[in-house]
């Protein structure tokens, strides 16, 4: 390793912990704000230290998220509104934005991998769609959440898969196809089942309007994706810099949304979040698990296994985001989208490096009774 190389980036995660420690250390000094602060400047600079490392460069986004979180949290005030304009307004047109870059980012080889990989599709969506949903309610249940907050923990689980798990599985040596295929079929199904589960498992948390909500979903996801695959289909390539654009804007998105959200839903999230990221982590985690060895059962390939569990384990949160603001609850409906969002990413890089190291061939298929 060329440690000359990696000197500046070695400094930056020298100067990163020692803000966090003075964080803490200002935080049990009672003195907030100075902490808001250090902790902000020590997650910055750990997303640019950890960029020098080829192992951990993929939780530099994951770590820049959790720096503006701190900071929403520490300085709620500005992520609210400002001069009366209150920043919520922005979290559906900025979805738009961002399923319009997904669109930008399929084609009609996507539908026809519905084709070519029936078992693997149905199995995937099946799996997304009924595991995902029972987890939520059945966590919403054992935390006792307050309402709008189970109802957010469901929302979450009736999501279709993000753009994310597409990474995911590519890195994990998964079946890339198949993962584009299922975040396609499932975002296209979004619109019909997840407001059906939610009026299922969540009517009795909230009052839920599903053809409102089929509407909201419509907007929110469709008309942008179908601009989207339009502009794929007539004009790739041909706007090089929006191309690349895209994801910059994507993760900026995502990034700007989570951070209103945790401002508007401070307080609820001082109240539960620590019960709240942990039935995030276990809903993730037990996802992954489950649509693993269901995809097992069916004695699929080894990558399809791979792509199903991570398909099944991560979720939309930005369009759960969404739904929650086009709910009038962005506040408490949306904060489990938004813990849930960040922690996918940490646990999905977790879980590709994990099978970074296990390649398998194309055709492999995983036994039933193998351990893994």
């Amino acid at each position: 390793m060329n440690t000359k190389g990696l000197f500046p980036y070695g400094l930056f995660l020298l100067i990163a912990g020692l803000c966090l420690v003075s964080g803490i250390t200002m935080l049990l000094g009672d003195r907030y704000t100075l902490a808001g602060i250090s902790f902000v400047i020590g997650l910055v600079l750990l997303a640019v230290g950890v960029r020098g490392y080829e192992q951990f460069r993929g939780f530099s986004y994951t770590v820049i998220i959790f720096a503006a979180v701190t900071m929403s949290m520490f300085f709620p005030e500005y992520f609210i509104e400002y001069r009366g304009f209150k920043f919520g307004t922005l979290i559906t047109p900025l979805l738009q934005i961002i399923m319009f870059g997904m669109g930008t980012a399929m084609s009609v080889n996507d539908f026809v991998g519905v084709i070519r990989m029936p078992k693997g599709v149905l199995v995937g969506t099946v799996n997304h769609f009924t595991i995902m949903p029972l987890l939520g309610f059945t966590l919403a249940q054992v935390f006792n959440f307050p309402p709008e907050i189970a109802a957010g923990v469901i929302l979450i689980g009736c999501s279709p898969c993000g753009m994310a798990s597409n990474v995911i599985s590519y890195l994990a040596g998964a079946n890339l196809a198949l993962s584009i295929t299922l975040t396609t079929v499932s975002t296209f199904l979004a619109p019909v089942l997840t407001p059906l589960l939610m009026k299922l498992l969540a009517g009795q948390f909230v009052e839920i309007d599903v053809m409102k909500m089929m509407w909201d979903i419509t907007k929110i996801v469709i008309f942008p994706v179908g601009a989207g695959l339009l502009f794929n289909a007539l004009l790739k390539g041909k706007l090089r810099w929006l191309d690349e654009a895209m994801p910059l804007v994507s993760m900026a998105g995502i990034a700007l949304i989570i951070v209103v959200i945790t401002a508007s839903g401070r307080e609820s999230l001082l109240d539960i979040g620590i019960a709240l990221v942990l039935s995030s982590l276990i809903h993730n985690t037990v996802g992954y698990f489950l649509g693993y060895w269901s995809a097992r059962m069916f004695r699929m390939p080894e990558r399809d296994c791979r792509t199903i569990a991570i398909e099944v384990g991560m979720q939309n949160g930005g369009l759960a985001s969404g739904i929650a603001k086009e709910m009038g609850k962005v506040a408490t409906v949306g904060l489990a989208p938004a813990v849930f969002g960040p922690m996918m990413n940490v646990t999905g890089s977790l879980l590709a490096s994990w099978w970074q190291r296990k390649p398998v061939d194309d055709g492999e298929v995983a036994p039933v009774g193998a351990s893994h």
